[in-house]
Parts: C-alpha cells; sequence; structure tokens
C-alpha cells in the first residue's frame, strides 16, 4: 500500500533486510544513498511535523479564534438590524460543535456553525462534582480588559490607608439607598487596605436628577467630598461641566451587565451586585 508520507516509498527501496538473530533494516552503505536517506528522512520529519500540526488544530482551545468562513457564516445568520443585534466575535467553545458567539453591547450565545440554532443562556462545566459557570469566567475577562482601559482619573477613588491589598470598582448612584449604605463602609474598607473606586451609573438615564449630581461630583473641586455629601443627602451646589465621564461610564456600566446599583466589580472581573458591608466584602475578596 502506498505511503501516505511523500518520501517514504523512494527511501524504502534503497533499504535492505539483513537476515540473523533478529531482522533489522539497515540502509545500503553507498555514500549516495546515505545522503539520499538524510534528505529522505528531513522531509518525512518535515511531513510529519505538518500533519501533528494539523491534528492539534483539530482540538482548538476555547475562546480561540475560528475559521474566518465559519465567522461569516455565523454573523451573517445572527446579525438583526431590526432587533439591533451585531455579532462582535465569533470564537470557539468547550461545547462540541457549537460556537460562542459574543454580540456588541448585547449577550453572549452559543451557535451551531452554520448559525441556524443558537443557545441563550451560561454553559457550566461539571468538575469534581463542582459546577463551574464557563460564561461567567469569560465575563470576568471581558470585565478586567474593560476596566484596565480606563484612566483612574476619571474615577472618584478613595485610596486604602497603608498598603493597598485589594481594590473594587463600584457602580453607584447618589439616589441609592444601597448606595448611600455601602458609602458608610468605605472608611472601615480603607482601614483594612481596599482603595474603592467610583464609576458613575445613573438609574434613571442620562438626563435624570440622579445624571446631574453625579456630574456635580465629578465636575466639583473636591469630587469625594461632594459624592459623600450628596449620599449623605447634604445641600451641594450641583457644578455642571462639559467635560465628564458620566454618560460613558453609564454605558459602560450597561455594556458590562449592570443592571442595578451598586454592583461591585473584583480585581478578577467579578460582579458582586448589590450591598455587602466591610466584613462580608473581606470575605468575598479573601482577605479575612
Amino acid at each position: 500500500m502506498p505511503s501516505i508520507i511523500p518520501g517514504v516509498e523512494e527511501l524504502s527501496a534503497h533499504m535492505t533486510l539483513k537476515q540473523g538473530t533478529t531482522n533489522h533494516l539497515v540502509l545500503d552503505s553507498r555514500s549516495d544513498i546515505r545522503n539520499r536517506g538524510n534528505t529522505m528522512f528531513t522531509r518525512i520529519n518535515r511531513n510529519f511535523t505538518a500533519l501533528m500540526m494539523l491534528a492539534l488544530a483539530s482540538f482548538a482551545q476555547a475562546g480561540e479564534p475560528v475559521d474566518k468562513a465559519i465567522a461569516e457564516k455565523i454573523s451573517t445568520a445572527l446579525n438583526s438590524p431590526a432587533m439591533g443585534l451585531k455579532v462582535a466575535t465569533v470564537e470557539t467553545s468547550e461545547l462540541p460543535g457549537m460556537y460562542e458567539v459574543q454580540f456588541e453591547a448585547g449577550p453572549l450565545v452559543y451557535a451551531t456553525e452554520d448559525g441556524s440554532y443558537f443557545i441563550l443562556g451560561d454553559l457550566f462545566q461539571v468538575n469534581n462534582g463542582q459546577f463551574v459557570n464557563l460564561a461567567e469566567k469569560r465575563r470576568d475577562g471581558e470585565r478586567v480588559a474593560q476596566l484596565e482601559a480606563l484612566d483612574t482619573e476619571d474615577m472618584i477613588v478613595f485610596p486604602a490607608q497603608g498598603e493597598t491589598r485589594a481594590h473594587i470598582t463600584v457602580f453607584t448612584d447618589v439616589t441609592c439607598f444601597y448606595c448611600q449604605k455601602l458609602h458608610q463602609e468605605v472608611p472601615e474598607l480603607n482601614k483594612r487596605g481596599v482603595e474603592v473606586r467610583y464609576l458613575a451609573y445613573p438609574r434613571s438615564g442620562v438626563d435624570s436628577a440622579g445624571y446631574r449630581q453625579l456630574v456635580g461630583a465629578w465636575c466639583a473641586d473636591n469630587p469625594q467630598e461632594t459624592l459623600t455629601k450628596l449620599k449623605n443627602k447634604e445641600a451641594v451646589p450641583v457644578k455642571q461641566c462639559d467635560d465628564n465621564p458620566v454618560q460613558a461610564q453609564y454605558q459602560l456600566g450597561q455594556e458590562m451587565g449592570v443592571r442595578g446599583t451598586p454592583a461591585m466589580v473584583t480585581e478578577t472581573g467579578q460582579m458582586i451586585p448589590g450591598y455587602q458591608s466591610a466584613d462580608q466584602l473581606m470575605v468575598t475578596l479573601g482577605l479575612n
């Protein structure tokens, strides 16, 4: 049967079977055959390497880009201007035969290769009796990248006292009761080495009263003091300025899946919705 690797037949023609106590193959002693054999072995090795690379490619890791033709086919099937849905990325997933599809400012779904079917929801992996939310792990990484792209100069930061052991990023609204309650925990968090970085998230939307108050805090000469007074329901002159990041931060929160305030994000990208006391947060952060 012919070999699937070019060069094997040609090399075999210059090999003889030597009889003895053990049958083994030896190359002809002629120098030209030896040289040719070296060349053939090089070719065999090169082809074998190529075959191995091709085989390994079929076991692509989740989160890797897919073939352009597949990505285009899925995007064509799932793009929906009428519903405001546009595919941002198509990558491999841990689920055989399914691909991770991330919509721009939209959900993550798992679609078939031709885009005829998709699953909306989180994918879990069973690992030694534990349920691992693979979709949430992906979102964690995306949140880290999104927050790292921000400048802390655009945040209202309450730094840790002494050594900074961790930081949390908090989407906040001054009109939110639990945001006010969380803010009372900030001095204790700072004392325990946790830096608190605030981003604006006016729950009632842009141009609401809460939005204007947040703009006032970000535009103030002393943003920390103004934000604290607003959360304490103190009367504060609300200064407005055009060059403020409130609307952009609100849009970022929506993209990251914030649905209410406070919404805290850890350094690892974990989203913690709602209020937690300083003691609870220290446990959540693994700093207790």
